[in-house]
């Protein structure tokens, strides 16, 4: 390893400020974070989600501040450099209003399918990106299917209405949304089965069981893409739950492991299914679902939201999101809401943090904590960068990566109120960090 050439901190008073890199010294004593020779799995990528009520909040802005915002969020010479990113299939909980693509009752043959509501919100911004990063990769999810498809017939709560007519239906519903943005010149990559298999809400939501997910991928879904010559990978997500169950869950991460092991334990499930989508409380199984399963793909596909405050203390706790879903071997982090208005207050009542608010009535760009956070690891962590290995006692802090052209990166957090003295070695010299109090940094070496 090289020796560091760029070193970036954040703290709650001034964000992104470069520091003076340390010389190094010979090894005398036990460093504090030591990185290792150690490789493991390759880094997608980062996003955010792509939602109607954040293209909203984004066209307040004038055109040359609109466009730097875009810039900065999808170009790879912009600040964040995302590549991967989600939008929902019909309405999420951030929709204007709920909606579905189909709401025609009893049509089977999905006849009456459109996503002209798209092409007025998601389609633009999905547009704007890609014409910043034509490699953007995209992946889809529902948030409820049709209404006539559930019980009770409703968006919000219930479950899929468990008849093979209707699941046929559904599967071609999937489909013909692929089919839909492909005409558009936009390439699903990945759809993810259900967002939060296991929430039963008040926004558009469906719950899922385990054997139901195996069921309908292997037996609807997945046939259904090969008969159609589809490509798009199907991903098992995304499993999680929401807040105020959080604690309970917690201690049932055997339940939501079980989600994943019961279909993929299943080999003709098994052999559609690319990967694994976890959120929220799933955070609480990804480990025993990656040990399980090594060979495949995962992601953590939605950032937890905060209260709409988008305070410095939410900020450090969302470091700790990044730091343990990586570490538990996620090949990609995407985050939630990209830009709202403040508060960023949904459809249906709850306020949620979000990267970038814009207030309509002074319509400026404010890049809030944890846009930074996102940028720590972004800027610098490009797609095919790999986590390697690390030993200390600031392992639970830090994340550390090594990019395509051979440079190492640090992401490490100081979360104390004073500042302290970090010592990091590659094995042959030992670099001393002093980290700000409640810092945010990004270390940078020569190859």
């Amino acid at each position: 390893m090289g020796q560091p050439k760029r070193w970036i901190s954040s703290v709650r008073e001034e964000q992104w400020v470069e520091k003076a890199v340390p010389s190094g010294t010979d090894v005398g004593g036990a460093a504090d974070l030591t990185l290792t020779s150690d490789v493991y799995q390759t880094v997608e990528g980062f996003g955010g989600c792509f939602n109607e009520l954040g293209y909203v909040a984004l066209n307040h802005l004038s055109e040359e501040d609109r466009k730097q915002v875009l810039f900065n969020l999808f170009h790879p010479d912009g600040e964040q450099k995302f590549s991967i990113c989600r939008l929902p299939i019909g309405a999420s909980d951030y929709a204007l209003e709920w909606y579905s693509h189909n709401e025609t009752d009893g049509d089977y043959t999905m006849e009456h399918f459109s996503i002209d509501r798209d092409r007025k919100y998601l389609i633009p911004y999905i547009k704007d990106a890609l014409a910043l990063n034509p490699d953007l990769k995209l992946f889809a999810s529902p948030w409820s299917p049709p209404t006539w498809m559930k019980f009770p017939k409703a968006y919000n709560y219930g479950t899929l209405i468990w008849e093979k007519e209707n699941l046929e239906a559904y599967a071609l519903y999937f489909v013909k949304f692929v089919q839909a943005y492909k005409e558009e010149g936009i390439t699903i990559h990945q759809i993810h089965v259900q967002n939060e298999v296991v929430a039963d809400q008040k926004f558009p939501s469906c719950v899922w069981t385990g054997e139901q997910l195996r069921e309908f991928i292997r037996d609807y879904l997945g046939p259904a893409f090969e008969k159609h010559g589809l490509d798009t990978e199907i991903w098992l997500g995304t499993i999680n739950a929401p807040e105020p169950w959080d604690e309970w869950l917690k201690k049932k991460a055997a339940d939501h492991d079980a989600y994943a092991h019961t279909v993929l334990s299943d080999p003709e499930a098994y052999k559609y299914v690319k990967g694994v989508g976890y959120q929220w409380a799933g955070k609480w199984a990804i480990q025993r679902t990656t040990i399980s399963y090594p060979e495949l793909r995962y992601m953590q596909t939605e950032n937890e939201c905060g209260d709409g405050t988008n305070t410095w203390e939410y900020a450090k706790y969302v470091f700790n999101l990044y730091q343990h879903y990586f570490t538990n071997q996620v090949n990609a982090y995407i985050y939630w809401n990209m830009v709202l208005e403040p508060k960023g207050r949904s459809t249906w009542g709850w306020e949620q943090n979000s990267m970038i608010t814009v207030d309509s009535a002074h319509p400026t760009v404010e890049n809030n904590p944890e846009y930074y956070v996102m940028k720590h690891f972004s800027h610098f962590v490009t797609p095919g960068s790999h986590r390697i290995g690390q030993q200390g006692h600031w392992f639970g802090n830090a994340v550390s990566y090594e990019t395509p052209n051979g440079e190492r990166v640090v992401v490490i957090a100081n979360p104390f109120k004073e500042a302290r003295m970090v010592r990091i070695s590659d094995g042959t010299a030992v670099y001393e960090f002093e980290l700000e109090a409640e810092s945010f940094n990004t270390i940078v070496f020569d190859k």
